[in-house]
């Protein structure tokens, strides 16, 4: 996860809810006749990569499509000045 802005390349209107998705992998033995677990190791983080889901479109990608997307279509801050009379 890095600090860098992300944008939905699905349905690009979504630059501030998502979700992370992380992998995890656990080992298992079950007994073949009744499927009980005999052995289990602990979960172990599989990879890295970390997969973002966008909370509005439920879109789920590579980190790097979001961030590319970001890159590609930048949010420019304007500075405005009230008017009040």
């Amino acid at each position: 996860m890095q600090d860098v802005p992300y944008f939905c390349p699905n349905c690009r209107s979504n630059r501030v809810k998502f979700s992370f998705i992380r992998q995890v992998s656990q080992d298992v033995m079950k007994d073949a006749i009744s499927g009980e677990i005999t052995e289990q190791s602990e979960e172990g983080l599989l990879d890295e990569l970390v997969q973002v889901r966008c909370r509005v479109c439920q879109f789920t990608g590579d980190e790097m499509r979001f961030i590319k997307q970001a890159e590609r279509e930048p949010r420019i801050v304007t500075q405005t000045e009230p008017v009040y009379k």
